[in-house]
């Protein structure tokens, strides 16, 4: 049944519509910080107290969680709202919030989450397949002495050797606080592939090329052929000559001459030989050189003892006993060992000497220097005031060839052939006065290194010092008048002191 209204039944029914709209509720706006007040709602879901204390570098939060109110019900899932309401989104620890629901863990702090720490990767690296470590390195016996028989200059390798393996950079993993915050991971790098001589690469793997001595220098494996004797080196023999390594498992008898581009092995004895190296010399049974025999080596010289020999080297001398011998090295004289002796001769080492005992009862004369000779400040005099001169010259000629240059550009095809004579004069003295420029410039640069490398320096005597021994060090001296013993000498203030090793 519909019902209709009339039109006067319509009017009054708007009209009374329009006055219920006007005594109706007015519309409520939603304030701003709502939200605020839901947060602060959620947190009193929790009873007043109860806390949240992240550690200062934010790798660790901490919950004290009061105990609930009597109306209060606490969850696992209101304990995580809690703590995102206070930043803590990573590393939560689950089983400790199941822990504190279940045994109802009040009034006391708890680890509630954990930051990522940076999980640290690597560089790329190279791993030998070889000792180059034991490489110059003697062996101390139970008794104390020094065996150098079983030294060798450097290991040997077969051609198809595996040599070496490259292990690949591993990348770090980031770490993150427990607020959230990335903490990068440092950044590792790879090394581009080994060069060297005498090797091969197959991936990741390098393998020697041929049979030969093997050594890593500036990050590079070297392979070297090796010239071996194995029987005694004579005058018949006279004179053995090799770019490489040689290596001698017999003796060397008087008279012969060794030339070696790289190391010389003498696994027997050597007597009055001439020994020449251009890297180390191994001398397992020492040598005997009768005051005729001289070992020059650019690297280090390792013997069993040295005695009545002249022995250079560019590196260390170390043996047990040297004897009446003449040694200079440019890094240091030891003498190691139970003995560890130096008996007579003169003893020159620029970064210090180290010996167990000094001289003898005899009073044998002998002299220890380390640092700089006495002389070196007067030849760095004498060569600062060449280097003067030569420059002196060289600005002059340089003057004069200026204006001859001048005069040529004046007059053309005109200039004479004198001056013409003179400029080519002139180009060939100035190219033999920056020749001997270079030459003094380089024996400044030596004698520098030289006073450099010797600060520091010092004289060590950890057992008997004998009376009549000189000490010296740079260009001060000071001769032992009575047997002492631990004693270390240096200078200080251009006066030789010395002074007791105590030992603890």
């Amino acid at each position: 049944m519909s019902t209709q209204f009339s039109s006067e039944q319509l009017d009054r029914l708007k009209l009374a519509m329009a006055k219920l709209k006007e005594t109706a509720e007015p519309e409520v706006s939603v304030p701003q910080n709502v939200a605020v007040e839901e947060e602060e709602e959620r947190e009193l879901l929790l009873a007043k107290g109860t806390y949240l204390k992240v550690d200062e570098d934010e790798m660790a939060a901490w919950l004290y969680l009061m105990p609930p109110e009597p109306d209060m019900e606490y969850t696992k899932q209101a304990l995580i709202d809690y703590l995102e309401s206070k930043g803590v989104v990573e590393g939560l620890h689950q089983s400790n919030l199941s822990a504190m629901i279940k045994k109802q863990v009040y009034e006391r702090e708890i680890l509630v989450a954990r930051g990522r720490e940076i999980q640290d990767g690597a560089n790329g690296y190279f791993e030998y397949l070889f000792k180059p470590e034991e490489y110059g390195a003697p062996k101390i016996r139970e008794d104390g002495t020094v065996d150098y028989t079983n030294i060798n200059a450097l290991p040997n390798v077969k051609a198809g050797q595996k040599v070496a393996i490259y292990h690949q950079a591993i990348p770090s993993v980031d770490g993150c606080t427990v607020l959230g915050n990335v903490l990068p991971g440092k950044l590792y790098h790879d090394l581009p592939p080994m060069r060297g001589k005498g090797i091969r690469r197959e991936d990741e793997f390098y393998y020697a090329q041929m049979d030969g001595k093997i050594e890593v220098k500036d990050g590079k494996i070297d392979i070297q052929n090796v010239h071996e004797i194995t029987g005694d080196v004579d005058m018949i023999i006279g004179k053995v000559e090799f770019f490489g390594d040689i290596i001698i498992h017999g003796n060397v008898e008087e008279g012969v001459v060794i030339r070696a581009g790289r190391n010389i092995e003498i696994h027997g004895s050597t007597s009055m030989a001439n020994l020449y190296a251009g890297g180390d010399i191994i001398l397992s049974r020492g040598i005997q050189g009768g005051n005729r025999a001289k070992i020059t080596a650019r690297g280090n010289v390792f013997a069993e003892f040295i005695e009545h020999t002249t022995v250079e080297a560019g590196g260390t001398v170390q043996s047990n006993v040297f004897m009446n011998s003449n040694i200079y090295a440019k890094d240091k004289v030891i003498a190691t060992g139970k003995k560890g002796s130096i008996i007579g001769g003169y003893v020159d080492a620029v970064k210090g000497v180290e010996a167990v005992c000094a001289g003898n009862a005899a009073e044998i004369k002998t002299i220890i220097h380390c640092g700089y000779e006495a002389q070196t400040h007067e030849k760095m005099l004498e060569i600062r005031k060449k280097e003067t001169e030569i420059k002196a010259k060289i600005a002059e000629l340089v003057d004069m060839m200026t204006e001859a240059l001048r005069e040529k550009r004046m007059r053309g095809a005109q200039t004479s052939q004198s001056t013409e004579k003179k400029l080519l004069d002139w180009d060939k003295l100035k190219d033999q006065y920056f020749v001997e420029l270079d030459k003094v410039e380089g024996e400044r640069t030596e004698l520098e290194e030289m006073v450099e490398s010797s600060r520091g320096s010092e004289i060590k005597i950890d057992g008997n010092l004998y009376r009549g021994v000189v000490i010296c060090i740079n260009a001060e001296q000071i001769m032992i008048e009575r047997n002492t013993c631990y004693m270390r000498y240096n200078v200080e203030k251009g006066v030789i002191e010395g002074s007791v090793i105590i030992h603890n």
